[in-house]
């Protein structure tokens, strides 16, 4: 974990976009799971999709009445669902479909100030396509904002979210496990605005006292169960009601959706041991530098706990404090702790047990000096003609509902950080040495 240094792994870099970008609120954008569904190159994140017809007479109706709240999208998109398996998918902490969640949706009561139709269609679209998930927060209505700043004297416009590593990890658990993320949807948007799920502890540390520990520090809600299992409750701040509300009445093109409000509000909350607020994008410090977005151990933290994988953090660059010419502090990027083909060796090895990567990388200028950095999440692989690799990834701030595409000589050196899969780590001797 990096130290005093402004926290460079958490902030964008604006200055640098990836090939494909371009404007698109993605609301009508083609249905292709990603990455499932992409043939166009090498994918490791397949779902289970063995059911995709409607079996009984209790399926038929709640397709029904869930088609019947949806948009013409919306509704493409639900069949889009249910003909690739998707739909009737139950990889969830509790063992419910992605259609027993999206029905819970739409029939039983939503928080107030938010609309059970719009969270329906947002869910929806979202695990038909999980690129368009975008950490761009909406503006605050005119109307709105004085109300709020009375409420919260430190409210504020958000121009450049912090919420990438939050925005990477709700794509994960859209694209990797649809019924676990509508039913995550379903609790942040209900009445209670939360959503309980069992853990096992092995996945946070192997120690039953040390993930004890974690809990604890990290300010999660936590009831033991047997078996070093735990039912943690995870929820959005208090404040993110507020800018959900918002961006159901007033979103406009590339802004998030209601739904994601909520998730990365969560996300970020269990990542910042519960000091989150949505109004104005800060939480406070305890783990490291800096009031915006998670490091390194925090991004692990939320990730073990909301995709129930069991991760560790390797830092591959070596970033060290120094000086500027006018004495400030800054961070030098001055060496490798691996070489390119042990990056490319971890990653390529994590998607092949069927997890994306999310990485931290960072922009530096020409004499080294970090500038800048962003977490996006690596999805599959392909060969190009001269035997490199091109990495396909997910950027959550790239405006574009479409995946994008990195070759290995511009994305390997600029790779900071990673979260891998801990049986990939502890099974490669390079890996655990600098873990």
């Amino acid at each position: 974990m990096l130290s005093n240094l402004n926290g460079i792994n958490t902030s964008n870099i604006y200055g640098v976009k990836p090939a494909k970008a371009k404007a698109s609120a993605g609301v009508s954008a083609s249905y292709a799971q990603s990455p499932a569904a992409l043939p166009s190159f090498m994918s490791y994140n397949t779902v289970n999709v063995a059911k995709t017809t409607l079996s009984s007479q209790a399926e038929v109706k709640k397709y029904s009445e869930i088609s019947a709240n949806l948009d013409t999208n919306g509704k493409k998109a639900l069949d889009y669902l249910l003909k690739t398996g998707l739909l009737l998918n139950n990889k969830s902490n509790d063992k419910s479909s992605t259609l027993d969640n999206l029905h819970k949706i739409v029939t039983n009561k939503r928080a107030d100030g938010l609309d059970a139709k719009t969270m329906l269609n947002d869910t929806v679209k979202t695990i038909a396509n999980p690129a368009i998930i975008t950490q761009h927060f909406g503006n605050i209505p005119d109307n709105i904002k004085g109300i709020l700043k009375e409420y919260d004297p430190a409210t504020q416009e958000v121009p450049h979210s912090g919420c990438c590593v939050a925005a990477s990890i709700e794509f994960n658990l859209a694209s990797q496990m649809p019924a676990e993320f509508a039913r995550v949807a379903e609790g942040l948007s209900s009445e209670k605005m939360s959503c309980n799920k069992t853990i096992d502890l092995k996945n946070l540390c192997d120690n039953k006292d040390d993930a004890k520990w974690l809990l604890d520090n990290f300010k999660i809600p936590y009831q033991m169960k047997e078996d070093n299992k735990a039912e943690v409750t995870i929820a959005p701040d208090k404040n993110a009601i507020f800018r959900a509300h918002i961006q159901t009445i007033d979103r406009d093109e590339l802004e998030r959706s209601p739904l994601d409000v909520l998730m990365q509000s969560t996300f970020m909350n269990v990542g910042s041991q519960q000091t989150y607020n949505t109004l104005n994008d800060v939480r406070v410090a305890s783990f490291g530098p800096g009031d915006r977005g998670l490091v390194e151990i925090e991004k692990t933290f939320t990730e073990s706990i909301v995709t129930e994988a069991n991760k560790t953090a390797v830092t591959f660059q070596d970033v060290q404090e120094a000086k500027d010419a006018e004495g400030n502090s800054v961070a030098k990027l001055v060496g490798y702790k691996a070489d390119a083909n042990t990056v490319k060796r971890s990653l390529l090895y994590s998607m092949a047990q069927g997890q994306n990567v999310i990485i931290g990388y960072t922009a530096v200028d020409n004499d080294g000096t970090v500038i800048g950095g962003h977490e996006i999440t690596v999805v599959g692989a392909k060969t190009t003609a001269d035997g490199k690799l091109v990495f396909v990834c997910n950027d959550t701030d790239d405006d574009s509902p479409e995946l994008v595409e990195y070759h290995e000589d511009y994305l390997i050196p600029r790779i900071h950080h990673v979260g891998l899969p801990t049986e990939v780590v502890e099974a490669d001797n390079k890996l655990k040495s600098i873990a």
